[in-house]
């Protein structure tokens, strides 16, 4: 059920895009255990005036090849498991597609399994 939202600059290949959105998906089913069809992901493409981040905060040197990725999905999960979650998108985005792992950015935003519909206008996880 997660909903991934996938932002970095514009002018990267669509095999590019392709590749990262590939790597967080294979993430979330191999860390948090979601169907392999459970995939709704929206990548936007942003000019450098529109898309601004500090290249050292904390420390970490980014480079304008950084993927700023936004999860929502259900709440529940344990700490370890979502350290669990980045680790492996970071690693598998430096394998698959070239990223450094600097340059990987993730927020997860948890939710009530409520808040969610698939289509038919019906909340399909609501107990």
């Amino acid at each position: 059920m997660p909903l991934v939202r996938i932002s970095l600059l514009a002018g990267k290949s669509e095999s590019h895009k392709q590749k990262v959105s590939e790597a967080i998906h294979r993430a979330l089913v191999e860390t948090i255990a979601i169907p392999a069809q459970d995939r709704f992901h929206i990548i936007t493409e942003h000019a450098p005036a529109d898309f601004i981040y500090d290249p050292q905060y904390l420390n970490i040197q980014r480079t304008g090849d950084l993927v700023i990725i936004q999860i929502a999905l259900s709440a529940g999960r344990t700490l370890e498991v979502r350290k669990a979650l980045y680790r492996r998108v970071a690693d598998l985005l430096h394998q698959e597609a070239g990223l450094r792992k600097e340059d990987v950015f993730i927020n997860l935003v948890e939710t009530a399994k409520e808040n969610w519909s698939f289509g038919t206008g019906e909340a399909q996880y609501a107990t």
